[in-house]
């Protein structure tokens, strides 16, 4: 749970003041919770698989996020919270464009990114197989490619603004992790969401610090002009 706030608090500061209560909000690759779990308004998501009930805010829908079955400009904002990393180098980029198509104002990208973060999960995995821990199926999948590097939101046009920071420092990320294997210790982190969220959020914002395992990336619509081209190729 304290994963999920860790990476999800950074993209709600950026909701909150460009989008405000605008319409719903487009995730790609949301699973079952997603954004909705901290997002007051509405969510549609989209996944290949859905393993639980969703949100009650959530409206599900299994797409690819290569293809996604909705008309340019169809919502307010776009967000794609560790995903990326999940597909193929070859196909990231048709994930990117695809998500800027249907935004009308913004699209959000967070996703870990470099080697030292790819290391840091490597290490994490060996760490449970020498306990002999089954590993979670996105550690597991984190293996499969290298991790998104920044220069993915190269090349932009004038019609769009990239802006980047980065969340949640290695140390950080390891030590949640480990303690998130402890059942004590996720009931103290979902109590502690639940009871002071504000003195939680403070806290994680002090932890976004280099080095960083995570980048997110703002990319915001600087024309009313229709997609078109505007997307890297």
């Amino acid at each position: 749970m304290l994963n999920w706030a860790v990476r999800y608090f950074p993209i709600l500061r950026v909701l909150e003041t460009q989008v405000g209560d605008g319409g719903p909000v487009l995730e790609i690759g949301s699973g079952s919770f997603g954004l909705a779990r901290f997002y007051h308004g509405r969510v549609v998501g989209c996944d290949v698989n859905f393993p639980y009930v969703p949100e009650k805010n959530m409206l599900p829908v299994r797409c690819c996020g290569t293809r996604l079955p909705f008309a340019d400009s169809s919502f307010e904002a776009v967000v794609a919270s560790d995903m990326l990393e999940h597909v193929h180098p070859d196909l990231r980029l048709e994930v990117i464009n695809e998500a800027l198509r249907v935004t009308r104002r913004l699209a959000v990208f967070a996703f870990p990114c470099g080697n030292d973060a790819h290391a840091l999960d490597e290490r994490f995995l060996d760490f449970l197989r020498r306990r002999n821990m089954p590993p979670p199926c996105w550690l597991e999948e984190h293996m499969q490619y290298l991790f998104p590097e920044q220069d993915l939101f190269r090349g932009f046009g004038d019609d769009w603004k990239v802006e980047s920071f980065g969340n949640e420092c290695l140390r950080f990320h390891d030590w949640v992790n480990r303690r998130e294997m402890s059942y004590a210790w996720n009931l103290l982190f979902r109590a502690c969401l639940r009871l002071a969220p504000g003195s939680v959020e403070a806290g994680l914002r002090w932890m976004d610090r280099a080095p960083f395992y995570r980048m997110i990336f703002v990319v915001s619509r600087q024309t009313s002009q229709g997609v078109g081209n505007n997307g890297r190729t």
